[in-house]
């Protein structure tokens, strides 16, 4: 009979230490993450973007908001330019609403994610809830008197860039839900912006002001719009409003 080795005990618990640990890592290599859902519209969110359910960080109405200074960094760099002719301008030409999946499109997402307790009925549209808009701090439970404003309206983006875009970009700008270009607000305070730039409409309620400043400068600073000087002077006096 040969001669048996004894091996000692703490060798031997390092050897099945390190056999289960190559087992347990085997397949990990990818970093993908099978959880991850994109969300309709866009890519799937990283840390940055807004939480699983579409709602913005705390603090913010919108998502995609930036902080005061780097929306002030934004703003230096934004070039300055007239605003260009509305010659050939159709709302038309900016396909809006475009569908999102699940028989929904751009606008009952944002009723969705801007409201509290909204239920929907099956073809997607919102039949009760409640909404708080940001220009005015109205609350509203009729979906029906909620619009959904372009934070930089589709004429002003025409104006100031978008009229040498293709069909495809102005798609993406009318129904962008990563970026604070789009909220749910009442019909009036939207009927009463128009397409106005801030420097000839700001919202009434200066509580918004702040959000409204990062806001428009994020998204024309993204979409590489111009602004003019009164703009540009008008959004630096709305960032001046945010607390330090």
């Amino acid at each position: 009979m040969g001669r048996q080795m004894r091996v000692p005990g703490a060798v031997l618990a390092a050897v099945l230490l390190l056999a289960t640990a190559g087992c347990s890592g085997a397949g990990s290599g990818s970093g993908a993450d099978p959880g991850a859902d994109p969300k309709p519209g866009g890519a799937t969110p990283t840390a940055s973007s807004a939480p699983a359910d579409g709602k913005p960080p705390s603090g913010d109405v919108l998502p995609g908001m930036v902080g005061v200074s780097v929306a002030r960094t934004q703003l230096a760099a934004l070039k300055v330019a007239p605003p260009g002719t509305m010659s050939g301008y159709s709302r038309d030409k900016f396909t809006h609403w475009a569908e999102q999946g699940d028989k929904c499109d751009t606008r009952e997402v944002i009723l969705q994610r801007d409201g509290a307790n909204v239920t929907r009925d099956s073809q997607c549209k919102a039949v009760s809830g409640t909404w708080k808009s940001l220009y005015d701090e109205v609350v509203v439970t009729e979906a029906s008197k909620m619009d959904i404003d372009h934070m930089v309206p589709l004429a002003e983006g025409w104006r100031s860039g978008a009229a040498g875009w293709d069909a495809a970009k102005r798609k993406a700008f009318a129904n962008d839900l990563t970026r604070p270009q789009l909220l749910a607000v009442t019909a009036s305070s939207n009927r009463s912006k128009g397409d106005q730039s801030p420097d000839q409409w700001q919202p009434p309620s200066k509580a918004a002001w702040c959000q409204y400043g990062r806001a428009w400068t994020t998204v024309k600073s993204t979409y590489g719009l111009t602004v003019t000087e009164p703009e540009k002077k008008m959004l630096s006096t709305m960032l001046d409003t945010c607390a330090a």
